[in-house]
């Protein structure tokens, strides 16, 4: 793993902790550990972009105490079937196990409802991967974005991480997506930005609440 130490000023983490005033913290005073990607922040747009390699990629956020409350963030992708995976993963414990939230975008508008039910997925690697729970629950782990966005344009959602318990919705509207019982028991207070495999990723507008 690559770790990239960033001095931008304009790029900024919102924090809110439980009973405290809101907090802004600068990229700058944080270190994100790249791997399996390279990694660029556009300053103009303040986007984070990380670029398509074969095999999942993470750029995990190492100086955040988050362990379950609420994270908001944009995301992008494309309309490029099977080569279109992009969202956030949280209880990172290293590069390769980790739970997330992720995206198919291609999916969002797809006329096959069997794709679009596809659009959403929950995964706790490595035992659980995608393939595995659609093999083995069908159905309780994925789910269709509703509104159905358009595959190349950016889109907001928040993710409530409770105990047992995940719970997407679409930030602004406040639909919920997703929601799922969590695989994992294990505890880390380390979150990432995710992408899949051959996959492109463009992250905005991170934000979270803890309550721990």
């Amino acid at each position: 793993m690559n770790k990239y130490i960033f001095t931008l000023t304009t790029l900024v983490i919102t924090v809110i902790l439980s009973g405290c005033s809101k907090k802004i913290v600068n990229l700058s005073d944080n270190n994100f550990t790249v791997a399996n990607r390279n990694m660029s922040i556009d300053d103009l747009s303040k986007t984070i972009v990380l670029d398509a390699k074969e095999g999942a990629g993470l750029a995990i956020l190492e100086d955040i105490d988050f362990g379950v409350g609420t994270i908001e963030l944009d995301l992008k992708g494309e309309n490029s079937p099977g080569q279109s995976f992009v969202g956030l993963a949280f209880n990172v414990q290293n590069d390769m196990t980790y739970e997330a939230v992720y995206f198919r975008p291609f999916n969002f508008q797809s006329k096959e409802k069997i794709r679009r039910e596809h659009s959403i997925q929950y995964i706790s690697v490595p035992e659980y991967d995608w393939r595995f729970l659609r093999n083995n629950y069908e159905g309780q782990f994925e789910a269709e974005y509703l509104r159905q966005p358009s595959p190349d344009d950016w889109f907001s959602i928040k993710i409530e991480i409770e105990v047992g318990k995940i719970t997407v919705y679409e930030k602004g509207t406040n639909v919920e997506l997703l929601s799922v019982r969590r695989l994992n028991q294990s505890k880390s207070k380390r979150i990432g930005l995710w992408v899949g495999n051959n996959s492109k990723g463009e992250f905005r507008n991170l934000s979270f609440t803890t309550r721990i």
